[in-house]
């Protein structure tokens, strides 16, 4: 198991894998593919990272900037991650998050945000911070990361890419 930067031969592969990891998902507006396109089409992918099992692309995980109290930030959002329903449960997804967040960390970023399953993204140091806030889902669902210790306050935007429509 491998993860590198994408290559832009992978655009392809990397929209069907996140189509084929949302499409049960039952949160999904079925969006995620458009969404890193959309990051892509606008260089707003800082991080942008494909995981291999046996050579063959089977994972992505991006990283994008965000917003907070309508400043811009050294704060950036994790996510979309996505691993071939094939392949998961095998620690790929495991493995690309712990590289993005290493990968954010070289950048000198302050922290990460990201929306998802407390039970998954706590193991790598997501929680809950009340003075972060994102509208609209549990505010469980949404947590936040801060690599240099201070956590920053006001409500969370991401890239206008995120408000793509099916």
């Amino acid at each position: 198991m491998t993860t590198r930067p994408e290559a832009p031969t992978d655009a392809p592969i990397i929209a069907a894998i996140i189509t084929r990891a949302f499409a049960a998902h039952p949160r999904s507006q079925g969006t995620e593919a458009a969404i890193v396109r959309q990051l892509r089409a606008h260089g707003a992918l800082t991080v942008s990272l494909v995981g291999e099992l046996d050579g063959e692309v089977r994972g992505h995980v991006a990283a994008s900037p965000v917003r907070i109290g309508g400043m811009s930030s050294n704060w950036y959002g994790l996510g979309p991650l996505a691993v071939d329903p094939a392949c998961q449960s095998r620690g790929l997804g495991t493995r690309l998050v712990h590289d993005c967040l290493a990968a954010l960390r070289g950048l000198r970023a302050s922290g990460c945000v990201v929306l998802g399953a407390p039970s998954y993204y706590a193991r790598f140091g997501f929680r809950h911070v009340p003075g972060l806030v994102y509208p609209g889902p549990p505010p469980a669902h949404f947590m936040a990361q801060s690599f240099e210790g201070s956590w920053p306050v006001g409500e969370v935007r991401y890239h206008p890419a995120f408000d793509v429509e099916a």
